[in-house]
C-alpha cells in the first residue's frame, strides 16, 4: 500500500461478524485516498475471516491486524502505528458513515491543512423516532473555515468533541506518545482529549457523517453495563484529569482550556455518578481514591469540580445522593438519548 493515502479510517473489531460488513462497506466509497485498517481483536467468531476476505478483495484499500485480545484502546494504538493517512479516524465497527458526508470530508481535506476536523454525528436507534443528531455550527463558525482555538465559540450542555466527531491529523496524535490502556473502556475518551491543546488549526463540516449505533445490549453506554464497568470511568477520568494544566493551557488558549475544563467536569461526573449507581463499598472507595489523587496533583482544579460543578450533587452522601444520580442520569438520557 503506498503513502499516498488521505484518511485512514481503523476499524476494531471483537466478535464483529453480524454487523461489521454494513461498516466495512460505507467505507469503500472513498476509494483510493481511503486506508482502512481492521484490527481484528482476539476474536471468537467469523470475524477474522470477514476482515480477510475484505482484504483480499480491496488489496490497495483495505489491511488486517490480528491480534490476542487487548480491548478497544489496543486496536486504536495498533491503528496509530500503522496508519498511513495524513489524517486518522476511528469507525467501531457497529458504526457507518454516509456516502456523501465522506465525499465531503475527502474533498476538503484534500484542499485544506488542518490539525482537526470536526464533524457531526447521529445516535442511529432501532426507533428511528429517537434518533437525535449532535451538531456544532453554533461553536465553529462559518463552517468551512480553517480556523484557531481563538475563533471558536462556546459549546452547548450537550456538545462535547467524541471519538465521533473528530478526525486528527496522523502525526499530531503521534505527537502526543500517547498509548492507550489495554483492556480498560472508555478509553475513546482519553484518546480524543490527549491532542487537543497540539491543535494549531481546525475547522468544521456540518455534515452527518458518522452514524453510533445504540441498542446492543452489551454496549459500553448501556446503563447496567456502565454501572458494571464504573471502575473503568474511573481509572480514565483520572488519566484524563492528570493529562494536562488546564492553566497552563488557559495562558496561550483560554478558549480551549474553557472547553477542556467543561471535558474534565462531564467525565468525572461520569465516573461518579455511576459508581453511585454501582452501590458497592469497593466502587465507592475507588471513586474517593479517584478524588484524593486528583487532589494532590491540581487541588484547584480538583476542588473547584467537586464542590462548584454538577458533581458537587453527586457526592451527596447516602440515599439522597443516590436519588440525585439516578434524576440526572434520567435527565441526561431524555435530552441527548444517548442508549
Amino acid at each position: 500500500m503506498n503513502n499516498n493515502k488521505l484518511l485512514t479510517i481503523l476499524v476494531p473489531c471483537y466478535n464483529s461478524a453480524a454487523y461489521m460488513r454494513h461498516c466495512i462497506e460505507s467505507l469503500l466509497p472513498g476509494g483510493a485516498l481511503m486506508d482502512i485498517i481492521i484490527v481484528n481483536d482476539g476474536s471468537s467468531d467469523d470475524t477474522g475471516a470477514i476482515a480477510d476476505e475484505y482484504a483480499a478483495k480491496y488489496p490497495s484499500m483495505i489491511r488486517v491486524i490480528h491480534q490476542e485480545n487487548g480491548g478497544h484502546g489496543e486496536g486504536i494504538n495498533q491503528g496509530i502505528k500503522h496508519a498511513v493517512g495524513k489524517y486518522f479516524k476511528v469507525i467501531d465497527s457497529d458504526d457507518w458513515t454516509d456516502t456523501d458526508s465522506l465525499n465531503r470530508v475527502l474533498n476538503f481535506l484534500q484542499a485544506n491543512e488542518v490539525d482537526l476536523l470536526v464533524t457531526n454525528y447521529v445516535y442511529e436507534h432501532d426507533d428511528v423516532s429517537t434518533n437525535h443528531t449532535i451538531r456544532f455550527r453554533n461553536v465553529f463558525r462559518p463552517e468551512g473555515k480553517v480556523m484557531t482555538w481563538d475563533d471558536t465559540h462556546s459549546f452547548g450542555l450537550t456538545q462535547y468533541l467524541t471519538l465521533h466527531s473528530t478526525i486528527y491529523r496522523t502525526e499530531v496524535i503521534r505527537q502526543t506518545g500517547l498509548v492507550l490502556p489495554r483492556k480498560i473502556f472508555y478509553e475513546d475518551n482519553l484518546f480524543v482529549y490527549t491532542p487537543l491543546p497540539y491543535v494549531k488549526k481546525l475547522a468544521y463540516l456540518n455534515v452527518d457523517f458518522y452514524h453510533y449505533y445504540i441498542g446492543r445490549p452489551d454496549q459500553s453506554v448501556n446503563m447496567d453495563v456502565m454501572k458494571k464497568r464504573c471502575h473503568h470511568q474511573i481509572q480514565i477520568s483520572e488519566e484524563i484529569f492528570m493529562k494536562h494544566d488546564l492553566e497552563q493551557v488557559k495562558l496561550t488558549n483560554p478558549k480551549l482550556a474553557k472547553y477542556m475544563y467543561h471535558k474534565v467536569v462531564l467525565v468525572m461526573v461520569i465516573a461518579t455518578a455511576f459508581t453511585r449507581l454501582n452501590k458497592t463499598e469497593e466502587a465507592e472507595e475507588q471513586v474517593r481514591q479517584m478524588w484524593k489523587n486528583c487532589e494532590a496533583v491540581f487541588p484547584d482544579l480538583a476542588k473547584k469540580i467537586k464542590y462548584r460543578s454538577v458533581a458537587a450533587f453527586l457526592n451527596i452522601p447516602g440515599r439522597a445522593g443516590n436519588a440525585i444520580c439516578c434524576g440526572l442520569y434520567t435527565l441526561a438520557h431524555k435530552i441527548v438519548k444517548f442508549n
